[in-house]
């Protein structure tokens, strides 16, 4: 059975972020919560790990997995950030945004999209995720905490936060709970690979994006 650790949402308890990330550093995959819903992550650097996080998400290796930085200049060492894509994250970060860029060589080829070569990547406005991402030193992969079963989706996306404890409890090692409701709406997804701004997915704040200049395309 998972691990739980309680943290302070606003001020997360040092010695607790620790024992997680150390965690993370020996491979362990977490339920975590971030500033959208509750995610599935692990160490962007643990293959296995990674791998681990493939296999509960049913996801084929084409599909590229999300993870979370520290800042806009831990994104440079990750994606190729034009100044236009600047300019722009440099306005929403952190906060409820994914976006998707071309990878740099530092990412696992377990995670980006290998025809494409494009990750997608994450500053969370939220204190228990920078924390954990201070500690570690580095990404975390993001997942959001919903599951395939046979019939399709496993409908733990949207669920009442013990009930998300209890169906994912003997799938993770450790739960990460922060006293809060659990999310139910995901982050906006932002294509910035080419000049234009593409949202390829309407979550929280896309209102903000679509009304950026270069934004030509909005997409449901």
């Amino acid at each position: 059975m998972a691990e739980r650790y309680i943290l302070h949402p606003t001020d997360p308890q040092p010695r607790r972020v620790e024992q997680i990330a150390d965690a993370l550093k020996d491979g362990a995959i977490m339920l975590y919560p971030t500033d959208t819903v509750y995610a599935i992550g692990c160490n962007l650097h643990v293959k296995s790990a990674v791998e681990r996080v493939r296999q509960l998400k049913r996801m084929a290796n084409d599909k590229p997995l999300t993870f979370l930085c520290s800042s806009l200049s831990n994104i440079s060492e990750y994606a190729l950030v034009t100044d236009t894509a600047y300019r722009v994250m440099k306005t929403l970060i952190p906060g409820t945004y994914t976006f998707l860029l071309p990878a740099t060589k530092l990412v696992p080829k377990l995670v980006m999209n290998p025809k494409r070569k494009t990750v997608g990547v994450r500053v969370p406005d939220r204190p228990i995720c920078q924390a954990l991402l201070a500690s570690l030193g580095n990404p975390i992969i993001s997942t959001s905490a919903h599951l395939p079963d046979e019939e399709g989706e496993l409908p733990t996306l949207g669920l009442e936060k013990q009930k998300l404890f209890d169906a994912l409890e003997p799938l993770v090692d450790l739960i990460v709970d922060d006293q809060r409701d659990a999310g139910i709406r995901v982050s906006t997804i932002i294509d910035m690979t080419t000049e234009e701004l593409v949202v390829t997915r309407k979550g929280l704040g896309w209102e903000a994006v679509a009304d950026l200049p270069l934004a030509t395309e909005v997409e449901a």
